[in-house]
C-alpha cells in the first residue's frame, strides 16, 4: 500500500503495492499552503511514513487532544461551545518525514510539527485548504483509511 496526496486537487490516494489506485478521498490540507518550516502552520511536502496509527477502536466523531481521547464525542453544539478549537477527531495517522533537512529533523521535522492525517467535524468544507497543517478527512472516510494501512506505509504529499 502507498498514499498519494495532492495539494492542488485536494485529494488522498489510496495505492494497491503495484501502484494501482483502490481509492480517492477528499481532503483538506493547509491554509497557509505547503512548506516544512516548524510554526508555520503549511503543510509539509515529500516523502513521508505513517509513524503511528492512534484511535483504534474508538467512535465516530470521538475527540482527541495531543493524540489522546478526551471522552467527549464531538457534536455541533461542543463545536459551538469552543469555537477557535482545531478538531482532532475519530482517528490519527501520524506521519513522519524521510528526507533528512527537507521534512525530517531541525526545524523542518514532519513528527516534531505533529502532522497528522486526521478526521475532522463534517462542517469542514473538504476539497479546500483550510487546516493548521495537518491532513483533515471526512471521518468516515478516516475509519476506512485508518483500517486499510498499517505503521510504515509511505505517503507522499505533492504540491
Amino acid at each position: 500500500m502507498k498514499i498519494n496526496i495532492d495539494i492542488l486537487s485536494q485529494s488522498l490516494t489510496l495505492l494497491n503495492d503495484v501502484g494501482a489506485e483502490l481509492r480517492r478521498y477528499a481532503i483538506s490540507s493547509g491554509a497557509n499552503g505547503v512548506g516544512e518550516e516548524s510554526g508555520s502552520f503549511c503543510t509539509p511536502r515529500g516523502k513521508h511514513v505513517i509513524r503511528a496509527k492512534i484511535g483504534t477502536g474508538l467512535p465516530l466523531n470521538a475527540v482527541l487532544v495531543r493524540r489522546r481521547p478526551t471522552a467527549e464525542i464531538y457534536t455541533p453544539q461542543l463545536g459551538e461551545r469552543y469555537p477557535n478549537r482545531d478538531w482532532i477527531l475519530t482517528r490519527i495517522l501520524w506521519l513522519c518525514g524521510k528526507e533528512p533537512g527537507f521534512n525530517r529533523w531541525g526545524s523542518c521535522d514532519t513528527m516534531r510539527r505533529y502532522i497528522y492525517i486526521h478526521g475532522t467535524p463534517d462542517t469542514t468544507q473538504l476539497g479546500q485548504p483550510g487546516s493548521h497543517g495537518c491532513i483533515r478527512m471526512n471521518n468516515e472516510d478516516m475509519i476506512e483509511l485508518f483500517d486499510s494501512v498499517e505503521a510504515g506505509v509511505e505517503v507522499e504529499i505533492k504540491p
